[in-house]
């Protein structure tokens, strides 16, 4: 079997979807594994390292992408610099392997089905035990809740800890994270480190012990229904239940000097949670990191990608997040790509195994034999049209 990497078409993705490592332990597996050249260097991962570990270097997209029996991405596929798409450079019946989130990628797994790829989406891949090992999810999201902290403590004019020193005592930062899943687990624990009174909300009030166990205080609110979605996820809440989280925020907002968001339905749309009546109630200076941006952001203020200001509030909306650590963001998503690809792996044969009664390889999988079978997908471009 023959794997390609290319270089990532999305201008501020810096991460590869294998580094060295993962590719001289696919290759004693005895697959063949070309790359385009350059595509590990935004990672910090030389083509020497590559060329050590066995790969061959193609500098021929065409060729590269055509004599490919699967595909490894981390984004999706798009246009490449001169205009070509990345797909139809890709031959017939070919796989991808890729973090696609395809419902917000509705035009390229249009054109994957119509090429005939099977593609994979990683951010597909059930949340089971069995799957932990593959979950690029989580693997990235947990460097979102990082760098946000980080992100939003430089913007913030306070210390995080408090500070005695000759010339007077400083209090605490207070950060109130909305969300606690991987990412908001992380920026808990990561603004708690820092010096940080940390507090917490979720609309699954059964993540309450492991907000306390990484250092949060929790706050939440009696819900009418469960919010709990299947798999680790939140669904969306009833209209009453909507209201009451929404005066629980305000109150909570205006109280504190930062706030993080990090909710996402489903694991990948972010709902707005933060209105322009809030941010206004939140103290001159306070900071807002409104990390629901990949998804469409939980500010209703947020401009995506940039930095504002609102009433004396730094309202932060980055992108992308897991690219601006590309080296340890590539190492991890690397690894979850080897645990995919080895878990199906046919030793005897040397091939991928293509086991359609798994439940793994089912959910995520968007599309095969020329049609998108993945079915929140379908409903999206069935709603599209």
């Amino acid at each position: 079997m023959k794997i390609a990497i290319p270089m990532e078409v999305r201008p501020d993705e810096h991460r590869v979807a294998l580094d060295p490592d993962s590719c001289r332990k696919l290759i004693q597996l005895g697959v063949e594994i070309a790359m385009e050249p350059g595509a590990g260097a935004g990672a910090f991962f030389p083509d020497a390292a590559y060329r050590e570990a066995g790969v061959d270097l193609v500098a021929d997209p065409a060729l590269l992408l055509g004599e490919a029996d699967f595909v490894v991405k981390v984004g999706a596929p798009g246009a490449r610099p001169d205009g070509r798409q990345e797909t139809d450079l890709m031959r017939p019946g070919a796989m991808l392997l890729a973090s696609l989130f395809p419902t917000r990628h509705l035009e390229a797994v249009t054109r994957l089905a119509e090429r005939g790829i099977t593609a994979f989406s990683t951010d597909c891949i059930p949340r089971t035990t069995r799957a932990q090992a593959m979950d690029t999810l989580s693997s990235q999201a947990n460097i979102v809740g990082y760098k946000g902290v980080l992100l939003g403590a430089v913007a913030l004019p306070k210390y995080f800890p408090m500070l005695m020193t000759a010339a007077g005592t400083t209090l605490q930062a207070k950060v109130f994270v909305i969300g606690a899943g991987v990412a908001g687990l992380q920026a808990i624990a990561t603004a708690k480190r820092l010096g940080a009174a940390v507090s917490a909300t979720d609309v699954r009030p059964e993540v309450k012990e492991q907000i306390e166990s990484v250092g949060g205080k929790y706050i939440g609110i009696d819900l009418g229904q469960s919010a709990q979605a299947g798999g680790g996820y939140a669904a969306e809440l009833s209209a009453v239940d909507k209201a009451a989280q929404a005066r629980m925020l305000a109150e909570h907002c205006a109280q504190v000097d930062m706030v993080i968001t990090t909710a996402l339905i489903g694991g990948v749309l972010a709902p707005r949670l933060i209105d322009e009546a809030i941010v206004r109630s939140m103290k001159p200076g306070s900071v807002i990191v409104d990390l629901g941006a990949d998804g469409g952001g939980n500010c209703t203020l947020s401009k995506l990608g940039e930095t504002v200001t609102v009433g004396g509030v730094t309202l932060l909306a980055p992108l992308n997040l897991p690219a601006t650590l590309p080296y340890h963001a590539s190492m991890l998503f690397s690894r979850n790509l080897l645990n995919f690809l080895t878990a199906f792996w046919n030793k005897p044969e040397a091939r991928f195994n293509l086991d359609w009664d798994d439940d793994i390889l089912k959910g995520c999988c968007v599309t095969r034999d020329g049609k998108v079978v993945h079915a929140a997908t379908l409903k999206a471009i069935e709603k599209g049209a």
